[in-house]
């Protein structure tokens, strides 16, 4: 009997070429097939459906990925029989086993992304795959001033990289955050909400950074919405820093 099993995956995106599978290249979606198929060892290829991509270099502390499996196996077993085949930089953290009209990507209510800035004038060697990395002063007071302007439904058409295959580019963001961690000199955001487009969380990131450095005005998001131009929005921050944090489901 077939069943449709749901686990949540956590990966160090450094050696990976993104989640999606691609030619000739090493992915995420393409060692987690490679694992379910040669556990199931039937000649009907098992493909694997991921809640939504991330690029080369992102990381995920949370993505949740569904296949459906054709031989019985409690969630358990599926999880220690899955990590015994991955790559180290690949774990299964949890298995369950959900009804057939579950879908990782169709049926998600929502995601978290984090992204860790490291505040470190020259680059920490044991970062610079985990961290964006901005060495200017940043007042974090002017970030907090601005985020209430992140949150709600917008327009984010000047924070959507090209490329992007998206051609709705309204999004709702339910909530934005900003901490410091001064013992690891570290800015952390998170940002919740219903959808990002291609490269949002990243284009966000380099924009509340410039207001804090002093080089953008504090509600210059409101501006950015309006003009719907990806070139005023300028910079990217690194694939490094990002990590899909949580994704929701009912």
């Amino acid at each position: 009997m077939v069943k449709r099993y749901k686990i949540t995956i956590a990966y160090d995106g450094t050696n990976f070429a993104g989640f999606q599978v691609q030619p000739h290249q090493r992915t995420v979606q393409g060692v987690l097939e490679r694992a379910v198929n040669k556990m199931s060892k039937t000649n009907d290829y098992i493909n694997v459906f991921g809640s939504g991509r991330t690029d080369s270099g992102v990381h995920a502390l949370g993505q949740v990925v569904h296949f459906d499996f054709p031989h019985d196996m409690s969630a358990e077993s599926m999880l220690k029989a899955l990590n015994s085949l991955l790559p180290l930089d690949c774990v299964v953290k949890e298995c369950e086993i959900v009804p057939n009209d579950f879908h990782a990507r169709y049926t998600t209510h929502g995601k978290c992304y984090m992204y860790r800035v490291s505040q470190t004038y020259f680059v920490d060697p044991f970062k610079r795959n985990y961290t964006g990395h901005y060495k200017y002063p940043i007042d974090i007071k002017l970030i907090e001033q601005a985020l209430p302007d992140v949150v709600g439904t917008h327009d984010y058409s000047s924070f959507v990289a090209s490329g992007s295959q998206a051609t709705n580019h309204i999004r709702t963001i339910y909530d934005a955050t900003v901490r410091e961690n001064k013992d690891e000199k570290e800015i952390i955001f998170e940002f919740t909400g219903n959808g990002f487009l291609y490269n949002q969380v990243r284009i966000m990131v380099a924009v509340l950074l410039e207001i804090g450095r002093g080089k953008r005005p504090v509600h210059d998001f409101l501006r950015l919405y309006e003009v719907k131009d990806r070139n005023q929005a300028r910079e990217t921050a690194p694939a490094s820093g990002l990590y899909l944090k949580k994704v929701f489901y009912d």
